[in-house]
């Protein structure tokens, strides 16, 4: 199915089962690369972020939600998202590298800098990725605080649940640095999660979330 015809569908069903709600609409440019950089809280939140948004979003998502058969595949690919082994090294690099293509191209790139869900509703530390992408990319930062979709598609759930969500986009940032440096890439990751969390209100973790096995 075309993305087009999937967002002309899905934009007004999550509007209408999650009440869902977009605020800073303003601070998303119209054209160019933007990356934006969203907490994790719900299965849902590569769906719904896209269908909601009037410009293309392009994800990478574990390959195991690809597998055949699966209606979360399916509706990722519907989506335009990207399988993605989640794993250290070449795998890590391959995302990464994917990520800038599609930044290089013009378009916007999503990414939740936490690596995995939250699995308490906490915000955890940022891992370096989305720092080194921001440097690298010289893209805008548009920082995003989803809220409420862990209640829509909770841990063990098989069915989706009728519960408010809202969505808030925050200004750009302003980046500085060398996506060579450590230091740089540490620094540009921690402004990206303060942004966030001023967005969500969320309690900081101070650690990284514990990525599936």
């Amino acid at each position: 199915m075309p993305y087009g015809l999937v967002k002309v569908i899905a934009g007004p069903l999550f509007r209408v089962y999650c009440r869902a709600a977009v605020t800073g609409l303003e601070h998303l440019p119209a054209t160019g690369p933007v990356l934006l950089a969203s907490n994790h809280l719900g299965t849902v939140d590569p769906l719904i972020l896209p269908a909601l948004l009037p410009r293309r979003v392009t994800f990478v998502a574990k390959s195991e939600y690809f597998a055949e058969g699966r209606i979360t595949g399916k509706l990722l690919r519907a989506f335009g998202q990207l399988p993605v082994e989640r794993r250290a090294g070449a795998a890590a690099t391959e995302a990464l590298e994917t990520a800038l293509d599609v930044l290089r191209a013009g378009e916007v790139f999503g990414i939740y800098p936490e690596g995995t869900r939250s699995p308490d509703g906490r915000l955890y530390r940022g891992r370096v990725g989305v720092g080194w992408l921001a440097l690298a990319s010289g893209a805008p930062v548009v920082p995003v605080g989803m809220l409420g979709t862990d209640r829509v598609m909770p841990r063990g759930a098989s069915f989706p649940r009728p519960a408010k969500v809202e969505i808030r986009l925050g200004a750009p940032l302003t980046l500085s640095g060398s996506e060579k440096s450590a230091r740089d890439r540490r620094a540009a990751t921690d402004a990206i999660m303060a942004a966030i969390g001023e967005l969500t209100g969320q309690e900081r973790a101070g650690e990284y979330a514990p990525l599936p096995g």
